[in-house]
């Protein structure tokens, strides 16, 4: 079997995690600048290996479809999703917003749509400025400095980089034999070291680790999708930030159990991947089709929407599986 982490000295100097302080900012091991925490791993030897490894041939879609109704942030005041048409065909005989010539318009047929939406809506990346300690997020970056009237000047989603890294997936649930994990429970150190040893897989510094818990199964049934649900604790996102993960997701819409176990914090492992790991987060990823497919390692590839300045964004990540 292989060992659960393989974290040397040397790259513990690099891993956030390892010189992290109990609910206190960290300084970042990348220097005074950083916004971009442990995805500073990625860099161009690691993107060739792992794409030297892909295999083409067989691409997972890891991202959900967004539409009205779907679940969301609705609870904590945040706006649903919503689109509706700005151009419809009958409507452009009526209105001709073009001004071309009536049989011109009959002809093109010319329709168009808008979208409003929460940037915590559907698949999506949270980034570090979305939460921190004491009005500081990661790399001590504050609100009295970093914090304009409409977005933080620092950690946004344009700084992102476009991400081809060596995936893994934890398949709790299924480790278990279940389709969903019981509401609320909270996958813990134990449990992610079982997992990786029941599949035979191993956590290595520079991977996206993708959690499983079943929950999409519950994603047309919002009221039960985003109540009591069973994610990360925080000893298991201590657990694989310390093995050197530089994005954790899960088919949740939390990544971390819900309601917290902590009465002082109602998103603690949020605020420790964050604030005190610089690890990005990645929200109601589709890994059923992994799952089922029990395949465990891959290539991740994916690339959020460049939004200034965001606390999140939709992105549409990608996974092809390794050759040998």
């Amino acid at each position: 079997m292989c060992s659960p982490r393989i974290v040397d000295e040397a790259m513990k100097q690099r891993i956030a995690a390892w010189n992290a302080n109990f609910r206190k900012v960290t300084t970042s091991p990348f220097g005074p600048g950083d916004e971009i925490g442990m995805l500073n791993l990625i860099d161009a030897a690691s993107r060739d290996a792992i794409m030297r490894r892909a295999d083409a041939s067989r691409v997972y879609d890891l991202s959900v479809d967004n539409f009205v109704g779907m679940p969301g942030w609705t609870a904590a005041g945040d706006p649903t999703y919503q689109i509706w048409m700005t151009h419809t065909p009958p409507g452009e005989k009526v209105w001709n917003s073009m001004h071309a010539p009536a049989e011109m318009v009959e002809r093109i047929a010319y329709s168009g749509d808008a979208i409003s939406m929460y940037t915590h809506c559907g698949t999506h990346i949270d980034t570090l400025n979305h939460f921190g300690y004491n009005g500081k997020i990661w790399n001590n970056f504050s609100v009295d400095e970093h914090l304009g009237s409409r977005v933080w000047d620092v950690c946004g989603a344009e700084k992102h980089p476009p991400m081809f890294a060596r995936g893994i997936m934890l398949d709790i649930a299924g480790m278990h034999g279940l389709n969903v994990l019981p509401p609320s429970h909270g996958i813990g150190a134990q449990e992610i070291a079982d997992c990786l040893k029941h599949q035979g897989t191993a956590l290595q510094p520079g991977d996206v680790v993708l959690l499983r818990t079943g929950k999409m199964v519950d994603r047309l049934d919002t009221p039960k999708y985003c109540a009591a649900i069973p994610g990360l604790n925080r000893e298991g996102a201590e657990y694989l930030c310390k093995g050197g993960a530089i994005m954790i997701g899960a088919d949740n819409l939390t990544v971390e159990q819900t309601p917290s176990s902590d009465p002082t914090n109602y998103l603690p492992v949020h605020c420790y991947l964050f604030a005190e790991a610089g690890v990005p987060i990645l929200e109601m990823a589709q890994l059923d089709e992994l799952a089922a497919d029990r395949v465990y390692e891959f290539a991740f590839i994916g690339a959020c929407i460049k939004l200034r300045g965001a606390t999140g964004a939709p992105m549409r990540p990608v996974a092809m599986p390794l050759r040998g």
